[in-house]
This record gives structure tokens, C-alpha cells and sequence, in this order.
């Protein structure tokens, strides 16, 4: 039948939707927010989760209606045709080569807190990590499902113990003073850990139930994160965890070595990797759940639209990890700056969000539809604040444009001729 297997119920969506948003940010944005904004970034995000509401409930009523593996690409198809469903599609997976060795890179960084790596035995850390996100997407998305709600629980845990060993109270997550330019700044960069609905959209139509567990698993899932975030922050500021490039990036260690001492850099450097790899997890599945729907639209090769005797995309999986497998192997050869490279994929991310959307804009009714509509200019807006770090998504979308005009032209000649000679 080549049908994925409808497994995901709420908990494992709840899952799956939270840790694709606390991921790899959850350790280290907090501390870079507090250092721009000071305590007055504890308003950022109360403000940011009410902005972002809308376009979670987008998604999630998007994810409802037309649940589909391929996701955000499928939603703008729904509403705009086929052109600009590719266009999707390729904005999505053109962030594979960049933005996993770069998750990657981070995750195995952790490492570094429990013993002295080399630069081999980092890559080869790397490479593993991506094998078992094979072997978990092979077994099928109930048990990756599970998986992710186990670090979304250590996760939480940890954050509960910091606020209990570390004596915080209520009032230590209240925000100061509030100053517009301060918040504004905190938004800005605090943004960037609410990316990940795009990648969670890709799973409805494994859910048992996505008419009803989808939009829930994905608002209950947004507003665990938001509130894990806003109480990690209030723990950074406690600590004086902040304040140069070096300490927002051992913000926990920091913490958990003032709590713990020193045998609290194991705790970190797990917990760290964790939600590194649970981040990098729910991407792979939904590259590979885009690839797989991608080729049951006859746009791929048929060989990628096999599933396995799990129902799960396995020949789709193996290619996403494959190139993923090159991307990080010829990162590490050349010595790419992936930390800078990675800022540029941020548009394309932003970029499938409006397009997305201007889908629920389209097909919907009614106050969904002004929703949606409120959602494509706050997408607009974070787009423009990328500045020149657009230039990556720009020149994306523009090769494919022009590829879509050549091949018009091409079609249209060939019809031309055809008609000329009388030939069918």
C-alpha cells in the first residue's frame, strides 16, 4: 500500500511538537536575551508566545483539515497549486546540507563538557548520532515519539530542579522594567526558538486521530515549551548567567556547576545532547516524511515512495541521512563556519511560515482566515528583520523561479512545434 502507519497519538504528539521547538535553544537563547535585554527580556517572552499563537493555531487548523506528510508544502499547494508546493518543498529541504551539521556540530559540543574529543572523535560522534536517528525512524514514529517525550521530561525535570535547588520563587520570574527597544531586541532573537512548527506539520497524517490530537498536541506542545523557556530564563538571570558570547553558551553548566559543582558537567553535557538530538530527530522524520510525499506526487524518483514493513518512509529516510551523512562529513574536511552558515537557512524557515500561511489566508473562512492573515504580516516582519541574511533564501527562490520560466518556455516551444508538424 506504501500508506504511513497512523500511530502518533496526543502524548507522543505533545512529544514530538515540544521538543522540536526547546531543542537546541533551550540552553543557550535564554542566556543571549538576558545579555541584550537584562531582566527586561523576561517580558519577551510572554509577548512573543502571544504573537506566535496565531501562527501555531494556523498550522494547527491547517494540520487538521488537510493532515498530509507532506506538510507545509501540501498546505500551500492546497491553495495555490502545484508550482508553488515545490517551491515549498525545496525551501524546506535546502536547508539539509547547512543546517544539520550545524545541529550537529552543536550537539556534539556537549560532548566536550564529559571528555576531551578530538576533532575525529567529534565527527564520529556526529555520524553515530545520525545513525540512531535512522534506526528510531525505521522502528516508526509511536516509538521516536516516546523517545521525544522522555527528553521533553528530562528537560522540564531539569529546569524544575534548578528552580528548586536554586531557590527561585514567582518572583524571581517576573519581568523589570519594561523598555520597548530592550524587548524588541530580546524578540528578536528569541524568535528563533519557536521555529520547528514547520517540521512537527509534516507528522498529521501519522496521527490516530489528527482531526482532534493534532491541533491539540501542537498548542499544548507550544505552550509547555514557552512556559519551560520563560522559567529557564528567570534561573539565567538568578545565576548572573549571561553577559559575554563565552557564558551564553555554558549558561547550564554554569548553573548546574553553582548548584551541584563539578560533577554537574555530566549532567549537562547529557542533558545538552539530548535536546540537540531530539531537535535534529524531529527534522530528519520530517525531511524524510516531505521526500516521501514528494515522490507519491510522481515529483520524485517512485523508489522514494516505499515504506517498510513498519510503515515508515525508509527509502525516503535513508536518502535524508545519507546526504546529511555528506553534508556533516564534507563540513568537517573543509572546516566550514557553520555557525554562520546557519543564520542564512533562517529565512528559508520564515519563509515557508508566510507561505503557509498565506495558504490558511486562502482556504479558510472566517475569523481562521484574519488569523491567518495576521500571521502572514508578523511572518513578513520577521523576514525583514533578517536583513542580509536573506540573501540565502532569496537566491533559492530565485534560481527556482527561473527554472520554472525556462521549463515554460521549453513546453511552450515543444507545443509549437508540435502543432507546426501535425505530430500528437
Amino acid at each position: 500500500m506504501n500508506e504511513l502507519r497512523k500511530e502518533i497519538g496526543l502524548l507522543q504528539g505533545i512529544g514530538l511538537m515540544s521538543t522540536s521547538l526547546l531543542g537546541m535553544g533551550i540552553f543557550v537563547v535564554p542566556s543571549v536575551a538576558a545579555t541584550l535585554s537584562g531582566e527586561t527580556s523576561l517580558w519577551a517572552w510572554p509577548i512573543l508566545i502571544l504573537l506566535i499563537i496565531p501562527v501555531a493555531l494556523t498550522f494547527a487548523r491547517l494540520g487538521q483539515q488537510f493532515p498530509n506528510a507532506g506538510g507545509a508544502a501540501y498546505f500551500v499547494g492546497r491553495a495555490y497549486g502545484p508550482t508553488w508546493d515545490k517551491l515549498t518543498a525545496v525551501l524546506f529541504l535546502s536547508v539539509i546540507p547547512v543546517a544539520i551539521p550545524a545541529g550537529l556540530h552543536i550537539a556534539s559540543g556537549f560532548w566536550y563538557a564529559m571528555f576531551d574529543l578530538t576533532p575525529m572523535g567529534e565527527l564520529l560522534i556526529q555520524l553515530l548520532t545520525l545513525m540512531l536517528i535512522l534506526f528510531l525512524g525505521l522502528l516508526g514514529a509511536r516509538i521516536s515519539g516516546n523517545v521525544q517525550i522522555a527528553i521533553a521530561l528530562i528537560i522540564a525535570a531539569l529546569v524544575v530542579a534548578i528552580w528548586y535547588f536554586g531557590e527561585l520563587t514567582v518572583k524571581d520570574s517576573v519581568p523589570g522594567d519594561f523598555e520597548l527597544m530592550a524587548v524588541g531586541e530580546a524578540i528578536g532573537v528569541i524568535f528563533w526558538c519557536f521555529i520547528g512548527l514547520e517540521a512537527f506539520a509534516h507528522m498529521g497524517e501519522e496521527f490516530k486521530c489528527p482531526e482532534r490530537d493534532f491541533p491539540r498536541a501542537m498548542v499544548i506542545g507550544f505552550v509547555l515549551s514557552g512556559i519551560v523557556y520563560w522559567a529557564y530564563s528567570a534561573a539565567v538571570l538568578k545565576f548572573g548567567a549571561y553577559g559575554s558570547p563565552e557564558q551564553e553558551v555554558t549558561s547550564m553548566p554554569t548553573i548546574l556547576y553553582q548548584l551541584f559543582g563539578d560533577n554537574a558537567r555530566y549532567i549537562a553535557g547529557v542533558a545538552g545532547y539530548l535536546a540537540s538530538f531530539a531537535s535534529i530527530n524531529i527534522y530528519q522524520q520530517g525531511f524524510a516524511r516531505l521526500v516521501w510525499a514528494q515522490a507519491r506526487q510522481e515529483r520524485l524518483p517512485a523508489l522514494l515512495h516505499r515504506t517498510s514493513g513498519r510503515d515508515v518512509p525508509a527509502n525516503a529516510l535513508i536518502t535524508v541521512i545519507s546526504v546529511s551523512v555528506i553534508s556533516t562529513v564534507a563540513a568537517a574536511v573543509f572546516a566550514l563556519p557553520l555557525d554562520d552558515l546557519i543564520r542564512f537557512t533562517n529565512g528559508n524557515f520564515i519563509m515557508v511560515y508566510v507561505l503557509s500561511m498565506a495558504a490558511g489566508w486562502k482556504v479558510f473562512r472566517g475569523f481562521a482566515r484574519w488569523l491567518a492573515g495576521f500571521s502572514v504580516i508578523l511572518s513578513l516582519i520577521l523576514l525583514s528583520m533578517l536583513g542580509t541574511d536573506c540573501w540565502y533564501v532569496l537566491a533559492i527562490s530565485c534560481a527556482y523561479w527561473l527554472l520554472v520560466f525556462f521549463h515554460h518556455i521549453v513546453h511552450r516551444e515543444s507545443r509549437f512545434k508540435r502543432k507546426i508538424t501535425g505530430k500528437p
